[in-house]
């Protein structure tokens, strides 16, 4: 009994033992024993990337062919590397390096030893490479653009470095990932799918033929189209404007929250980093450290607002009930605090909710700030109120677009002030600034264009994004829902028509545009700095916020200018000649066309950051 109970045990084992080895040989399959099988050798085909289409269906981003010289260490043999290093344009030190690397990495996988050859470089190259044994050719496509303009919003992409092999198995040493905007945003549907064939090899290390007759190959998947909302005629137009200057501009269709146009200024071609060039290149764009051409000031600057707030404090007391239309400030060309006098430059005199606005009157706005407070027992449920409304425009907080960076800026709050001040040691005087959009209030370029947005919408607006169609299909419906503000759709009507007429008698009235009915608002914000731990007023920043037609509007649009004087000099006349562009296809007025494409900041730029401070009205319009 016991010789036959062991004699079963024997062979159930065995059974068990033939029937795993069974499996694993027939049916289980791993691509990572198969790339570990040194018999072995995958081959990776890779797809065309997605091609980008502006939202008339204009190509601006395609693929032109490139090639990449590869290596497989533990394949290669004895070689002249003087003789390689000179075909393939590098030095023997670069050689050498690059080949531990690829060493390290693994030696029986393939690792990319020189990038991006040019045709030319491949054609001379190919007939040559049967010489040395380990390496080969193999073929990929880089970005093509048929445009200059966009670089901050379409991105760019690169090789894969440490992190991205550790952190996502997809991908392979030398291969290509967007960085940043678009590219890196929708890398996953861009990308397509890469494909692959198994080579079996013999033991002396030639190739055989398809490992199990190509069973396990796969086909490559071709990266999928996108079309985003941008408008390629109106952002060139833009970045052309731009030239010499810097700041941000923003421009959204407010009826779906598409963004028309996207502009840093200063920016880049995005042809510079493609190609072999693309590290020098980068490298002098990311360490300029005082145009920072990298750096997108259309999400990422953070100025105060400035007087465009001003319409939104309006607002917010309508909702409040703490004014009406008729309510009447009293302007000394300026207003009081205490003792210390604000100044103003709307003039002086009465002031109600349509000239407060069209004249940007400091004096209006401080009064209306206070009486929203005082509407309350406390400095801090004011604050609350004050706070909530504000940030129901969406300032404050990340706004959602679909681009991999931004800002939130900033809506102060009670715990906010109770740390700079104390509990209970401010009040509305003490944050006065705060009703001109200064103080401690911040907005990037696009938190300005959307609330801009939702003010044309009379009370909602659509998160802002770039994204059109991926393919065939449509949009997340994230982008699609409607996001209310907490001001009731009324109370719109009187500032809408108080920001039209700061086009025609108010500080705009200079940039009319024929046959075009706008809605508008000028800032000029404060620009100060520390020089030697003193505090320096340097030239003001220009900003403007606008929209057109003021019924059913088509475009609504902030601009931001570094050290752009007032709001209607560059900033007002930079949105006016775009929204002509995007209305009529065409400028009317040639002159200040001309001037704006010619005329530049760059001496305010260069103005050296040293000085005795000066002292000049601490509010301006």
């Amino acid at each position: 009994m016991r010789k036959l109970l062991l004699s079963s045990f024997i062979i159930v084992i065995g059974i068990t033992f033939v029937g795993r080895l069974s499996y694993l040989q027939l049916f289980s399959f791993s691509p990572n024993q198969i790339l570990e099988d040194p018999a072995i050798k995958s081959v990776y085909e890779y797809p065309e990337r997605g091609y980008i289409y502006d939202r008339n269906g204009k190509l601006l981003v395609g693929n032109q062919p490139a090639y990449d010289v590869m290596v497989i260490p533990r394949e290669t043999r004895t070689l002249d590397t003087l003789e390689f290093c000179a075909l393939l344009k590098i030095t023997k030190e670069d050689f050498l390096e690059k080949m531990e690397n690829a060493r390290i990495y693994s030696p029986r996988l393939p690792s990319v030893l020189v990038p991006q050859l040019s045709k030319e470089d491949y054609a001379s190259l190919q007939e040559k490479m049967r010489k040395y044994l380990g390496f080969y050719i193999q073929k990929r496509s880089l970005r093509d653009y048929k445009t200059n303009s966009g670089a901050n919003v379409l991105g760019y992409i690169s090789e894969v470095n440490e992190t991205d092999l550790r952190t996502n198995p997809y991908y392979r040493a030398g291969e290509l990932k967007g960085r940043t905007g678009i590219e890196k945003q929708y890398e996953d549907v861009l990308r397509g799918r890469k494909g692959v064939k198994y080579i079996q090899k013999d033991r002396f290390n030639r190739d055989i033929g398809p490992y199990k007759n190509g069973r396990l190959d796969t086909l490559p998947e071709l990266g999928k189209e996108l079309y985003i909302t941008i408008d390629k005629d109106l952002q060139e137009y833009g970045e052309r404007l731009m030239h010499g200057k810097r700041g941000g501009v923003v421009a959204i269709e407010p009826s779906t929250g598409e963004i028309l146009a996207m502009i840093s200024g200063p920016t880049y071609n995005p042809s510079l980093l493609v190609g072999r060039e693309r590290s020098r290149n980068y490298t002098k764009l990311h360490y300029d450290s005082i145009a920072r051409p990298t750096w997108d000031r259309s999400i990422l600057a953070e100025p105060s607002p400035g007087s465009p707030f001003k319409t939104l404090n309006a607002l917010v007391a309508l909702q409040e009930g703490v004014i009406d239309t008729e309510t009447k400030f009293t302007c000394y060309n300026g207003f009081y605090v205490g003792n210390q006098k604000k100044g103003c430059h709307c003039g002086g005199g009465v002031r109600d909710l349509n000239s407060g606005i069209f004249r940007s009157c400091n004096a209006y706005f401080a009064g209306t700030f206070r009486k929203i407070y005082s509407k309350y027992p406390t400095t801090d449920e004011g604050m609350d109120a004050w706070e909530k409304h504000m940030k129901s425009f969406g300032l404050g907080d990340y706004l959602g677009v679909d681009l991999p960076t931004g800002r939130p800026g900033r809506i102060p709050d009670k715990t906010f002030y109770d740390k700079w001040y104390g509990d209970n040691r401010w009040a509305s005087s003490t944050i006065i600034s705060n009703s001109i959009g200064q103080g401690e209030i911040a907005a990037t370029p696009i938190q300005l264009a959307n609330m801009t947005s939702a003010i044309a919408n009379r009370g909602y607006y659509y998160t802002p994004h770039v994204i059109k169609k991926v393919g065939t299909n449509t949009i997340a419906s994230r982008f699609t829902e409607r996001k209310y503000t907490t001001i009731d759709k009324e109370h719109f009507t009187p500032v809408i028509r108080a920001m039209a007429n700061v086009y025609k008698y108010g500080t705009a009235r200079w940039i009319q545009i024929p046959d075009i009915e706008i809605a508008g608002k000028t800032g000029t914000v404060e620009n100060f700095t520390r020089i030697n731990g003193e505090r320096v007023q340097l030239t003001d920043h220009s900003i403007f916020t606008a929209f057109a037609p003021v019924e059913q509007p088509k475009i609504a649009i902030a601009v931001y200018i570094e050290n752009g004087y007032y709001g209607a000099r560059y900033a007002g006349h930079i949105a006016s000649l775009m929204i002509e562009k995007y209305l009529k296809g065409t400028i009317t007025r040639k002159d200040l066309e001309k001037k704006m494409l010619e005329k530049t900041l760059e001496h305010e730029y260069a103005k050296p950051l040293s000085g005795e401070p000066f002292k000049i009205n601490e509010y301006v319009w």
